[in-house]
């Protein structure tokens, strides 16, 4: 079954994650570290020390998926700190996947008036 983006909540880890850590020890690091539900259905994202193998984990109606994507070549942009770490958006994620740090981006202005 293919994942709809739209509908789910997607979350990074923050650091480094030993990828040597199949389904399980993904979903206890979900629990213990980032105080979420590995059954939620929400998308969770790893990344191992060298920034170039990155691993998606979510539950799919009645089992665990894990999907992986190892550069050949670049590294993933990741945060490494907590509080650079957030739920992300699909476009975001699009981003991460090109390579591309959303976390820099420009923010939005909001002005009530002109002077």
């Amino acid at each position: 079954m293919l994942l709809d983006l739209s509908t789910i909540e997607i979350y990074v880890r923050p650091g480094h994650t030993d990828m040597r850590k199949a389904i399980n020890g993904l979903t206890v690091m979900v629990q213990d570290y980032m105080d979420q539900n590995p059954l939620s259905g929400s998308l969770y994202l790893f990344c191992n020390r060298q920034r170039r193998i990155l691993k998606a984990l979510y539950w799919d109606r009645n089992g665990f998926c894990l999907w992986q994507k190892r550069l050949e070549k670049h590294k993933f942009p990741w945060p490494m700190t907590q509080e650079d770490a957030r739920q992300i958006s699909t476009e975001q994620l699009s981003l991460l996947l090109k390579g591309i740090d959303f976390r820099h981006e420009h923010t939005a202005l909001k002005y009530s008036h002109v002077s």
